[in-house]
C-alpha cells in the first residue's frame, strides 16, 4: 500500500468516525498541494458537503483536526476555503521511501504499437525521428506496465511514389548501385525520387508555356506517364518491373537497417504494404457485395460517408490500381489475425493524416470489425525547420543520419572541452559520445506534447546544459560517481531508522519520487513521453537541489548519511528507468 493509499484509508475512517458515514477511495478527491502553502496532500472537500452536512471549511478543520490527533501519517494541516492541505509525518515518508520500487509492472494485456512505416523512395529524415523515438518510447512504456507489446511497421513499399524513384533512376541513373558510388542505399534512391520532380516541374513548366492547363500539365507530364504506366505493370507483375522494384527496395532496406541500428530501435514484425494492398482489395470487394460500398460506372469503388458527417472515399481506382487506405484495410485486418488477443492498435503517424484514420476506423467498423474500437491514432504535430516545412522531393529535408552524426559530433566536442574523459578507454569515450548525443536528441524531440507543432532548431537540440537530456544523463553520472565513492569509504545506505528529521529538500525529493508510477501510467493513458521527459527534468532539478542544500558523504551523522546515500540510489534507479523508457541510455560516467 502506497502512501497515497494509506492516507485514503485515514481519511475514510475520520469521515466514518466523524460523521458516521461509508465512503469510498473514488469519492474522494486527493491533489498535490500547491506550492505556495504548507504539505503535500490536499484533500478537496466540497464534494463531502453531501456526506458532512457541513460547509466546506468546517468539514476540512474537523477532518483535519482528527487526522493530526488520531493519524499515525498527519502531523499537521491548514485549510484554505474548502481545501485541506495536509502536512505528513517524517518517518510516514521514510517508510515510503524504503517501499519504493521502480521495477516494471505486471500485466496481461497485449497492445501493438506501429511507428516509422517510411517510404521505399526516400531515407529517414527528422519527421521521421519524431515518430520513432515516439512510437518507440510508447512501446517501451506499455512494456514497463507489463503488456506483451508487439512493434510493428507498415513499410511503403509500392506505388506511384516508388514508381517515380524507379523512373527516374532508369532515365537518369546509368546503372549506379549503392556499392559504385559508396552511398547508402536509401540516399541513392532519395536522390532519384529528388531527380524525379525536378524533371516533372520542368516539363510542366514546357506544357504550361505551350497554352496548356497547370491541372493537365501536371497529369500529362511525360515522366509522370511514365510512373503511372510502370506503376500498372508492377500491378500486372510484369518481371522487369518487379525485378527492378526488388533491387531498389533492397538498396533502402539495407540503408534503413543501418539507421535504425543507430538509433537503437528494433521492430518485432514487418508488413509490407505490396502484401497487404491485395487482401485490402479482397476486402473491398467483400464490401461492395455486403452493400457497404458502392462501384461507379467507370469501375472505381467508393464508400460513402456522408451520413456520418464525411465524404466519399475513393477505395479503388477505375483501372483497379488500390490507394492507401485499400493497403490500409488490409494491413488492420491481417495484425488482428496475427494477433487476436491484442487490446489495442496504436498507429504513430503525423496529424496531417488524421482525417484519413477516422476514414479507417470507420470503414472498419461498417465493416463488422468489432475491434475497429481498438484502434488508436497517435497524431503528433509535424516537425519544421526555421527556413519552414520540409519537403522530400525538394530535398529540403534534416537527413537523419547526418543529423545523427552532428549531435554525437557536437557531444563529442563538448565533452572533450570539459574535460572528463580522461579515465575513459577510446571505446567508453565513443559510446559515451554516441549516447550523450543521442540522448540530447531523442530528449528534444520527446519533450514536446505529441499533439505540438514543434520548430527544430539545431544549435539547441545539441545543447546539453538546460531543459535536456544529457542534463538528466549527468545527474545519474553524478549520482553514480556518489556511489562508488561511499563504497571506497565502507559507508552504508541502508542503516537508518524512520525517526529522522527530514530537511524540507529531502521530502520534497521523495515526493517527487513516489509520483514515478503514477507519472508513467499517466504517460500511457496520454500516449505522451513528454510527461515523463518533464517529470525526470524536475527529478533531476530536485536532485541537485538536494545536493547542494544538505550534506551527503561528508554527513556526520552516520544515520543521515546513510538515508541521503539510500535516497540518491533511488533517484539514480529511477532516472536510469525513466530514461529507458524515452529510449536514453544512462551513463555511469559523464
Amino acid at each position: 500500500m502506497n502512501i497515497e493509499q494509506k492516507l485514503l484509508s485515514e481519511i475514510i475512517e475520520a469521515i466514518k468516525v466523524l460523521y458516521g458515514q461509508e465512503t469510498s477511495g473514488e469519492q474522494l478527491q486527493i491533489q498535490p498541494t500547491r506550492k505556495e502553502f504548507e504539505g503535500s496532500h490536499t484533500l478537496v472537500c466540497f464534494p463531502l458537503s453531501r456526506v458532512t452536512k457541513k460547509g466546506p471549511e468546517q468539514s476540512a478543520s474537523e477532518i483535519g483536526e482528527f487526522l493530526k490527533e488520531k493519524s499515525p501519517l498527519v502531523r499537521d494541516f491548514n485549510v484554505v476555503k474548502g481545501f485541506l492541505n495536509l502536512v505528513l509525518i517524517d518517518h510516514a515518508w521514510i517508510e515510503a521511501l524504503q517501499e519504493l520500487s521502480v521495477a516494471p509492472l505486471k500485466d496481461s494485456k497485449e497492445i501493438m504499437v506501429e511507428y516509422s512505416s517510411p517510404n521505399t523512395n526516400k531515407p529517414l529524415h527528422l519527421g521521421h525521428l519524431r515518430n520513432i523515438f515516439l512510437g518507440w518510447s510508447v512501446a517501451e512504456i506499455y512494456d514497463f506496465l507489463g503488456y506483451s507489446v508487439h512493434r510493428v511497421q507498415i513499410i511503403n513499399d509500392r506505388g506511384i511514389h516508388i514508381c517515380k524513384s524507379m523512373v527516374a533512376w532508369m532515365k537518369f541513373g546509368e546503372g549506379k548501385t549503392p556499392a559504385e558510388t559508396s552511398l547508402k542505399g536509401d540516399k541513392l534512391v532519395g536522390e532519384y525520387y529528388v531527380k524525379f520532380d525536378q524533371e516533372y516541374k520542368k516539363q510542366i513548366a514546357e506544357l504550361v508555356s505551350k497554352g496548356i492547363t497547370q491541372e493537365k500539365a501536371e497529369q500529362s507530364a511525360p515522366i509522370f506517364e511514365e510512373a503511372k504506366d510502370l506503376l500498372r505493370k508492377w500491378e500486372a507483375k510484369d518481371s522487369s518491373t518487379v525485378h527492378l522494384w526488388k533491387t531498389m527496395n533492397e538498396w533502402v532496406y539495407s540503408g534503413f537497417n543501418a539507421t535504425y541500428d543507430r538509433m537503437g530501435v528494433t521492430f518485432d514484425k514487418l508488413y509490407y504494404e505490396s502484401n497487404t494492398y491485395l487482401l485490402g482489395k479482397e476486402i473491398v470487394q467483400e464490401g461492395v457485395e455486403k452493400g457497404v460500398f458502392y462501384q461507379k460506372e467507370d469501375g472505381s469503388i467508393w464508400v460513402d460517408l456522408t451520413a456520418d458527417g464525411l465524404d466519399e472515399k475513393l477505395l479503388l481506382r477505375s483501372d483497379g490500381t488500390s490507394v492507401y487506405m485499400t493497403q490500409d484495410i488490409g494491413t488492420a485486418v491481417l495484425r488482428f489475425k496475427d494477433f487476436p488477443k491484442i487490446s489495442g492498435q496504436v498507429y504513430t503517424v503525423g496529424n496531417e493524416q488524421e482525417y484519413h484514420f477516422k476514414v479507417l476506423f470507420l470503414i472498419l467498423s461498417k465493416l463488422g470489425y468489432s475491434w475497429a474500437k481498438e484502434c488508436y491514432h497517435l497524431s503528433y504535430g509535424m516537425v519544421d525547420l526555421p527556413s519552414g516545412k520540409m519537403k522530400s522531393r525538394e530535398g529540403t529535408v534534416v537527413d537523419a543520419d547526418e543529423l545523427m552524426e552532428e549531435v554525437v559530433t557536437k557531444a563529442r566536442e563538448l565533452t572533450s572541452e570539459l574535460g572528463k574523459i580522461e579515465q575513459l578507454s577510446e571505446e567508453e569515450a565513443i559510446a559515451l559520445y554516441e549516447n550523450l548525443g543521442l540522448g540530447a536528441l531523442k530528449y528534444y524531440l520527446l519533450k514536446v506534447d505529441p499533439k505540438k507543432r514543434m520548430l527544430f532548431n539545431p544549435e539547441e537540440s545539441v545543447d546539453i546544459q538546460g531543459h535536456t537530456g544529457p542534463f538528466i544523463q549527468y545527474t545519474h553520472a553524478r549520482i553514480n560517481s556518489l556511489n562508488r565513492k561511499a563504497q571506497e569509504l565502507g559507508y552504508s545506505s541502508s542503516q537508518f531508522s524512520t525517526n529522522i528529521k527530514l530537511e524540507v529538500v529531502e521530502v520534497e525529493l521523495i515526493s517527487r519520487l513516489l509520483d514515478f508510477i503514477p507519472k508513467v501510467k499517466e504517460a500511457a493513458k496520454d500516449y505522451s513521453p513528454a510527461l515523463i521527459a518533464q517529470y525526470l527534468y524536475d527529478l533531476a532539478k530536485d536532485y541537485n537541489k538536494l545536493w547542494q542544500n544538505v550534506i551527503i558523504l561528508k554527513e556526520e551523522d552516520e544515520e543521515k548519511r546513510s538515508l541521503r546515500l539510500y535516497l540518491s540510489q533511488k533517484v539514480g534507479e529511477t532516472l536510469k528507468t525513466g530514461l529507458k523508457l524515452l529510449g536514453i541510455g544512462a551513463p555511469d560516467r559523464m
